[in-house]
C-alpha cells in the first residue's frame, strides 16, 4: 500500500515509518483526516474533530524524530477515542444534550496513556446517550451507521470507534466495556476487541465531582478496537501503563507463565444459538484444532447463566439508585425506553441481598477460575444472535429479553473481571460473524496469540468504504 492510502495502513507500520522518517506524522495524521472527510458524512463514527491539534501534534512528533528523541511504541500514529472519557479542554457528553458543554479538566489515564506513547488524537466516537445501549445513537450527535450497511447496527456503547476503524477512520480506536461495549461492536463491525482484565488498564475521570458506583468501578474497563493483532497487542500495553489515580491498578506483567501444552481450549456454547453462530464456532475450532489447541466441549463447565444473573442483579439494583434517575432526566427517548425495560426485568433487592450478591461475586469468580486452570481458553459466541438490527432495543420488555439472553456471553464476564477478545470469522451473507475467547485474570496474551491464529486463517475483512 502506498503513501496514497496511509489511512489503510496498520497503526505498527505507521509508528515504524514515522520512526525511520519512511513517512511524517503530518502525512499519516493528514491521510486520517481525509478519511474522515470522505467516509464520516456517511458513518457518523467521528463526533468531535482535533484536526488543529492533531496537526500541530503531527508537527511536534516529526521534530521528535529529527531531533533523536525516544520515541513511544505509537509515535505519530493517529487514533480516535470515545466522547464519554475525559480528554482536556474537550466536553465529555457521553452523548447526551446536557452535557453538551461539559469541558473536561484533564485528561482520563487511558487518554493520557495513549499519548504518552506517542499516539496523535484525531477525533471522538460516538456513543448511545449514557453509554447504555448496544446501539450507538443520540439526541446530541445522531446515529452512527454501521459501515457493512445499515441493516446491522455497528453496536454499542462502542459503536463509533467500531465503525471508525471499520472504515479507515483510524487503525485503533479507545473504547471501554461494561456490559460487552468493546466486544459487541468488534464483532458488529468484523473486527478485533478486547476487554482487558479488570485492573490491568487505570481508569478515572477528572471531571466527576465524586467515586463511580462500586460495580461501575468493578466491572467497567477501557481497551481498543483494531483490524490488526499486533495493533491491538501494542495499544492495549500502551493503554495499560499504570497511573496513581486509579487504585484498582495491578502492575500485572504483559505475558503469563507458560501453559501446558497443547493448549486446551474449551468450546461452550448455549442451546437456542443461531445457526450463523453455530457456524461461526464450527470454523473458530477447526483453526485452533489445525493451529495445535486441543479444542473439546467439556462435560462440566460452569454456568454463564449464574454469572449473567449476578450481573444484572447487582448493576440493575445499583443503577437504580445511581443512574436511572439521571437518564430519566436528561437521556434521550430511547435510552429511557431501555433503562425501564431492563428494570422490570431486574427484581429489586434490598440492602442485604445486595452486598450478598457482591458477596457471592467472589465464589463465582473462583469456580470459573479453577476451571480456566483444566482450560486456559474459551471459546464462546459475543452473542447467540448475528448482529442486530439498528435499534431493536426498542421494542419493550420482549426486546429486552431477547438482548439480555444473547448478549449474556459478554456481560456474564464482565461481572467478574475476566478478559475476552472478539476475534472476527468471515462475512455472512453481507454481515460479518465472529467469536469471542475468554481467559483467566491478566491472561489477555493467551487471548492475543489465539486471535493471531484467526487472524491468519480469516484474513482482514476491513477496512472498507460504507457501503
Amino acid at each position: 500500500m502506498g503513501k496514497d492510502e496511509l489511512w489503510r495502513w496498520d497503526a505498527v507500520d505507521l509508528a515504524a515509518a514515522v520512526r525511520a522518517r519512511r513517512i511524517s506524522s503530518r502525512e499519516a495524521v493528514a491521510a486520517h483526516l481525509g478519511r474522515i472527510d470522505a467516509v464520516n458524512p456517511r458513518i457518523n463514527a467521528v463526533v468531535d474533530r482535533l484536526d488543529d491539534e492533531a496537526l500541530k501534534l503531527a508537527d511536534a512528533a516529526d521534530a521528535a524524530v529529527r531531533r533523536g528523541d525516544a520515541l513511544g511504541p505509537l509515535h505519530g500514529v493517529p487514533v480516535t477515542v470515545k466522547i464519554n472519557v475525559d480528554v482536556a479542554g474537550r466536553p465529555t457528553t457521553n452523548g447526551v444534550v446536557a452535557f453538551k458543554d461539559a469541558i473536561a479538566p484533564g485528561d482520563s489515564p487511558v487518554v493520557a496513556n495513549l499519548r504518552q506513547a506517542g499516539a496523535i488524537i484525531v477525533g471522538r466516537t460516538n456513543t448511545p446517550s449514557f453509554s447504555f445501549r448496544w446501539f450507538t445513537e443520540n439526541d446530541l450527535h445522531g446515529e452512527t451507521i454501521n459501515p457493512w450497511g445499515r441493516h446491522a447496527t455497528p453496536g454499542g456503547s462502542s459503536g463509533g470507534a467500531s465503525a471508525a476503524v471499520a472504515s479507515g477512520i483510524s487503525a485503533i480506536s479507545h473504547g471501554n466495556d461494561y456490559g460487552g461495549s468493546i466486544r459487541y461492536p468488534a464483532y458488529c463491525a468484523g473486527i478485533f476487541g478486547i476487554r482487558p482484565s479488570f485492573g490491568r488498564v487505570p481508569a478515572y475521570r477528572p471531571a466527576l465531582s465524586e467515586e463511580r458506583p462500586i460495580c461501575a468501578q468493578l466491572m467497567a474497563v477501557q481497551g481498543p478496537h483494531a483490524r490488526g493483532v499486533a495493533d491491538l497487542r501494542t495499544a492495549l500495553w500502551a493503554m495499560s501503563a499504570g497511573d496513581p489515580h486509579d487504585p484498582w491498578w495491578v502492575p500485572a506483567p504483559q505475558c503469563g507463565p507458560a501453559p501446558a501444552r497443547p493448549i486446551k481450549v474449551a468450546r461452550l456454547a448455549a442451546p437456542g444459538a443461531s445457526p450463523e453462530v453455530v457456524a461461526a464456532l464450527d470454523t473458530a475450532a477447526r483453526w485452533l484444532s489445525e493451529a495445535g489447541y486441543v479444542v473439546d466441549a467439556p462435560g462440566e463447565a460452569p454456568s454463564i447463566d449464574d454469572a449473567a444473573a449476578l450481573w444484572t442483579m447487582l448493576v440493575g439494583n445499583e443503577g437504580r439508585l445511581f443512574t436511572q434517575g439521571d437518564i430519566e432526566k436528561y437521556g434521550d427517548a430511547k435510552v429511557a425506553n431501555v433503562v425501564r425495560a431492563m428494570a422490570s426485568l431486574i427484581p429489586e433487592v434490598d440492602a442485604r441481598a445486595y452486598l450478598k450478591g457482591l458477596a457471592r461475586r467472589t465464589g463465582v469468580l473462583r469456580t470459573w477460575q479453577l476451571f480456566l486452570e483444566r482450560w486456559p481458553l474459551i471459546l464462546c459466541p459475543v452473542s447467540d444472535v448475528p448482529p442486530l438490527p439498528p435499534g431493536a432495543d426498542q421494542g419493550g420488555i420482549p426486546a429486552m429479553e431477547m438482548l439480555l439472553r444473547a448478549q449474556r456471553w459478554q456481560y456474564g464476564f464482565n461481572g467478574i473481571g475476566l478478559p475476552g477478545i472478539s476475534c472476527p470469522t468471515g462475512v455472512n451473507g453481507s454481515t460479518p460473524m465472529g467469536v469471542q475467547l475468554v481467559a483467566g485474570r491478566f491472561r489477555e496474551d493467551l487471548l492475543l496469540d489465539a486471535a493471531a491464529i484467526m487472524e491468519a486463517r480469516c484474513g482482514r475483512l476491513t477496512p472498507i468504504d460504507p457501503r
